[in-house]
């Protein structure tokens, strides 16, 4: 009874589509390491290995499965067979517009893959070589607390951290949704994709950082941007901060520079390497008069890597650090380890501020609930609620004791726990790209949501408490 005055069922995803990704058996949704969710409002993607599965679902008074079959789209993407190439990461990528709402896919090869919601190929690109464990969205809008905003997809790989900006792909797909002649645009990335000298235009700018010196990882996050080394000289370009957690280091922290000059030597070559090998292949050309293609595609050249400079490390053997999430503005990550614990972690000052203990194999999530329900009632009776009005709280799913709780940041209590039936998942929709100012008419809270597994049924976790 709990849990229906906590929770409001929304929807239900059950098809026969779902047996394509080994629905049906118990425990599907959570037993099965190569299934990876991504949800988005009205939307949920479900990835095995090789088959990506879009589930289009709304809002109904019963709470039933949408009878239309044409809101299912399956897609299959193209990877080598040789390298046994498979689908390791996904995330919806959502901006102003529903128009330009669109899935990215990480594969273990290092490619950054980005599909329409119908399933057509958009964007093609080589990352790092290496598996891509996860991709993460994130903005800090501006508004009365944040002078700029800053946007941005976050690749992780083992040792290794990618940074896209958020409007450079929103203007790639721009002038890919706008285009008269979208199979123009098709073709070009095909292109791109089988002729390494390629388009320029069609590349996509980012940065790239090796942050594997206390070990490969397993999760990572760039918390946001911090101030230059002290005895460093003041310039335009940024820095940031990042998190990561792994086996041989549960907490490493690393300031991520702009700068690709790592040394003088390394400038030099950066600057003559291109331009001789540019030489010799005119010469090339013109000595052997040669209009005939490769017949071997040439293998795709990696990014150089910019400077990570370490921060700090937290080494506590045998712990290891598993899953890493991020408060929506960056200054609280909660890391759950391999004994059971949970590190709440302030990113700025780079010190854990609490602790929990016995929760295996648990999910954390952060949420926004409005605590003094009466109070932000009599202010926003014409106004609506502003993000003054919630309070920031973490959401954990126990999985081991059926239970999901609630509590307040940082240090507050716990605010509420209710049950999770077996086979279930807590999941919140990806960060929605907007430059503009945010209002506080318009403040949208971040919201928890639930899937089980055994009845397709998603329900959400009601930001108000009784």
């Amino acid at each position: 009874m709990s849990r229906r005055l906590h929770t409001t069922d929304l929807g239900c995803i059950a098809c026969d589509a779902l047996t394509d990704i080994g629905a049906g058996k118990e425990g599907w949704l959570v037993d099965n390491p190569d299934l990876l969710i991504s949800l988005d409002t009205h939307s949920v993607a479900l990835v095995n290995r090789s088959l990506i599965l879009i589930l289009h679902w709304s809002s109904s008074n019963n709470g039933g499965p949408d009878p239309d079959k044409n809101r299912v789209v399956k897609i299959r993407p193209d990877l080598s067979p040789i390298e046994s190439e498979y689908i390791s990461a996904v995330e919806w990528l959502v901006f102003d517009d529903e128009v330009s709402r669109v899935l990215a896919v990480g594969t273990s090869r290092g490619y950054l893959l980005i599909y329409s919601l119908h399933g057509k190929l958009i964007h093609k690109q080589i990352v790092n070589t290496g598996k891509i464990l996860k991709l993460r969205v994130r903005g800090t809008k501006r508004d009365l607390t944040e002078d700029a905003s800053s946007e941005e997809v976050c690749v992780v790989m083992p040792g290794v951290i990618a940074r896209f900006e958020g409007s450079d792909i929103q203007n790639m797909l721009q002038r890919w949704f706008q285009g008269t002649d979208s199979q123009f645009w098709n073709d070009s990335f095909d292109k791109m994709d089988s002729d390494d000298s390629g388009f320029s235009f069609t590349r996509l700018p980012y940065q790239l950082w090796n942050v594997s010196k206390y070990g490969p990882c397993s999760d990572a996050a760039i918390t946001g941007v911090m101030p230059p080394p002290l005895m460093e000289t003041q310039s335009s370009q940024h820095y940031y901060c990042a998190v990561t957690i792994g086996d041989d280091a549960v907490i490493s922290a690393f300031r991520l520079s702009e700068d690709k000059s790592r040394s003088l030597v390394g400038a030099i070559l950066s600057k003559v390497v291109p331009a001789t090998f540019s030489t010799i292949a005119s010469l090339s050309k013109l000595i052997w008069r040669s209009e005939q293609k490769p017949t071997k595609k040439p293998e795709a050249k990696a990014q150089p890597f910019a400077r990570a400079s370490p921060l700090t490390c937290l080494k506590d053997h045998p712990r290891k650090g598993e899953k890493l999430t991020l408060s929506p503005n960056g200054t609280l990550a909660a890391i759950t380890d391999s004994l059971g614990r949970i590190l709440l972690l302030d990113t700025q000052a780079l010190v854990v501020v609490r602790l929990w203990k016995g929760y295996r194999d648990a999910n954390c999530l952060f949420v926004e609930m409005l605590v003094n329900k009466d109070t932000a009632a009599s202010r926003s009776a014409y106004h609506g609620y502003s993000k003054s009005d919630y309070c920031l709280c973490l959401a954990i799913h126990a999985p081991r004791k059926g239970i999901v709780e609630v509590w307040q940041m940082r240090t507050g209590p716990r605010l509420l726990t209710i049950p999770c039936p077996r086979g279930s998942k807590i999941l919140q929709p990806t960060y929605r790209f907007n430059s503009a100012m945010t209002t506080s008419s318009s403040y949208i809270p971040l919201e928890v949501f639930f899937l089980n597994g055994d009845s397709g049924q998603i329900s959400n976790l009601n930001g108000t408490l009784n």
